[in-house]
């Protein structure tokens, strides 16, 4: 039975078509992924089936008493004082309406035995809810989305935005709606979260129609995929990788039959010409008006393909086969402690290594330690003869926000020509006005595609990569795995994108416990080498001694996250005075306007104090992400 269904959706802002004549439907027990490249309208769609959005042409069905559940990518900011907890047990209401007529029962029952067998069926119900251990239930789903107790008691408000959509997540989770429909889901999670959450989501009841560009966590959690592309949805049945499958095979029928159908009218055309005013004009005749028919009632559109980027990175030079070495290798900010300490490891030329751990471990610090950004606390790291870095930042600080993108081009290659300029940037779908774009004005996506225009004019043989798939598609991160699987020389990379790592390690470095772990092969075999390591733990391990690691853990864990909280606050207090600086600086242009003196005077030292704290906010906030 279908929970939603939606046919004949148009969406129109403006005078721009966002995709028109869309059909779904959403079936109970589904669990269904929305993928399409970025701008196909996928989001546009979520909020149409919710109810958010009214489509500017048909319409959308959904089952009597229907309860949505919506996850959207970024979730509005919280003022209130409300904590995670408390948004947590408001999903349980119900429950604690029984749980008080359960009380109130009890009081009653001495004088009314009558109510006893009422008392039972409502006991009976209560317990099969849940009832009696909802709280566990919400510490489970919690901790799983990677809160700690120190979280619970926390004002939503005081979170990082990353932190709330985590918590509305668990809120969603915790209802159990029987639709629950995700954007992202899996954007501010870690490793160990979005692994809990694809086991959750495997046994979940309800329906799900999830949008994500992660598809190892759709290879383990959907049944059915649909495909929004061109103004055309289109279903496949079966997981991501399923789905990849069988769209090959269904582009290649599609442009097969295109091309008989092409020779064919190019044929019967040909015929029609030459015979038309000859003997077989008959013939002819009728060969035409089959001909138009096909053209109007079954002709074949030329099967379209997305404009993806054309990334290609060559090394200039071939390096040594040692391409790094670590020795007593200890890592950690300049007047901060510790964070990581490294065996002794090398990296061979040819080799892609995955450098994989939790947030705060240790993974951007070890990169910016390699190219010498940051010194290390003690031991050393070589690079091989005839090497040549290139480093891909997460956060592309090298951007100038008041550059244009022609301007960056141009400053990595002061002898590139305009021209030139403009045909590489074409190649990452920079076209026409877009090369006059402001950096600051660019998408998440836009900049990512920017630096990789960068980055592929390094002619680097060792690519240090940080967060290289950040806010791309996944047409695009299939078109750099491709090119980075055909590189030249030598990669060792981050990245939450676990699709990504098992197409491309050919060595995992696994911090684990302040260290690391190195094992050979992609993601999926470290996978298997960690359960295994895990059953061996679980089997020799004292339980005195497992009690110990896992204390230990969690105080490290604590630590981190305490360090985020802290983070998290200054820099919510970093946007708010950068705001009110925006604020004066507006103030100050309709009093000058004015020529209100007086006004000018007490705006002027309030936006010179105002200035003043952000300095302090940014000096600490410096030094806190140098700790």
């Amino acid at each position: 039975m279908a929970l939603i269904t939606a046919r004949g959706l148009g969406m129109r802002f403006g005078p721009h078509d966002i995709f028109e004549n869309i059909s779904i439907a959403i079936h109970h027990g589904e669990r269904a992924a929305l993928v399409g490249p970025n701008g196909q309208g996928k989001t546009t769609l979520l909020r149409l089936l919710v109810g958010e959005e009214t489509p500017t042409a048909g319409q959308v069905f959904r089952a009597k008493d229907l309860r949505i559940g919506y996850l959207r990518q970024e979730s509005a900011r919280v003022t209130g004082d409300e904590t995670l907890w408390q948004l947590a047990d408001g999903a349980f209401e119900h429950l604690k309406a029984q749980a008080d007529e359960l009380a109130a029962l009890e009081k009653q029952l001495a004088d009314d035995p009558s109510l006893l067998e009422r008392y039972g069926q409502l006991q009976e119900a209560f317990e099969r809810a849940g009832g009696y251990h909802y709280p566990v239930t919400i510490e489970r789903v919690l901790t799983g989305l990677g809160f700690d107790r120190e979280d619970y008691h926390r004002p939503l408000r005081k979170l990082s935005g990353g932190q709330q959509s985590r918590a509305h997540l668990a809120r969603l989770l915790l209802e159990r709606p029987q639709l629950l429909l995700l954007d992202e889901p899996t954007n501010h999670l870690d490793m160990a979260a979005i692994e809990w959450l694809e086991s959750f989501l495997s046994a979940w009841s309800g329906a799900l129609l999830i949008v994500s560009h992660d598809r190892y966590f759709l290879d383990k959690v959907v049944n059915r995929v649909f495909e929004l592309s061109f103004d055309r949805l289109e279903t496949y049945r079966g997981n991501y990788s399923q789905y990849v499958q069988q769209r090959a095979e269904r582009r290649a029928r599609r442009e097969k039959e295109y091309r008989a159908q092409q020779a064919f009218i190019a044929k019967e055309e040909e015929f029609i010409r030459r015979n038309l005013a000859g003997q077989r004009t008959k013939e002819a005749q009728g060969r035409r008006k089959r001909l138009e028919r096909l053209k109007r009632d079954r002709y074949l559109e030329r099967p379209r393909h997305q404009r993806k980027i054309a990334l290609s990175l060559r090394a200039d030079l071939r390096s040594g086969d040692l391409v790094l070495a670590t020795h007593n290798l200890v890592l950690g900010y300049p007047g901060g402690a510790p964070i990581l300490a490294v065996p002794d490891l090398e990296i061979r030329r040819g080799e892609r290594v995955a450098l994989v751990g939790p947030n705060g471990s240790g993974k951007t610090t070890f990169l910016k330690t390699i190219v010498r950004q940051i010194p290390p606390k003690r031991g050393s790291i070589r690079i091989g003869a005839a090497v040549e870095t290139g480093y891909f930042a997460q956060i592309q600080s090298d951007l100038n926000p008041q550059n244009t993108v022609l301007d960056e081009i141009l400053q990595v290659n002061h002898n590139m020509a305009v021209g030139e300029a403009r045909n590489h940037l074409g190649r990452f779908l920079f076209s026409g006005d877009d090369v006059f774009k402001k950096v600051n004005d660019l998408s998440g996506g836009e900049r990512n595609r920017l630096a990789l225009a960068k980055f592929a004019l390094s002619g680097a043989n060792f690519l240090l990569l940080d967060e290289p798939t950040n806010h791309l598609d996944i047409p695009a991160r299939e078109v750099l795995e491709a090119v980075l699987a055909d590189f030249n020389g030598t990669i060792l990379l981050i990245s939450h994108d676990r699709y990504f790592l098992d197409k491309l390690a050919t060595r995992v470095w696994a911090i684990e416990g302040g260290s690391i772990t190195d094992v050979a092969g992609n993601y999926t075999t470290y996978l298997t080498h960690r359960q295994t390591q895990e059953t061996i733990r679980r089997t020799a391990t004292p339980p005195s001694a497992g009690r110990e690691t896992y204390r230990q853990a969690k105080l490290q864990r604590r630590a981190r996250q305490q360090r985020a909280r802290q983070m998290a606050e200054l820099e919510a207090a970093i946007e708010a005075t950068q705001e009110r600086l925006a604020y004066l600086t507006r103030a100050l242009e309709e009093a000058s306007y004015a020529r209100d003196v007086e006004t000018l005077h007490k705006l002027g030292l309030e936006y010179q104090q105002t200035e003043e704290t952000l300095t302090q906010l940014l000096d600490k906030w410096i030094a806190m992400e140098a700790a």
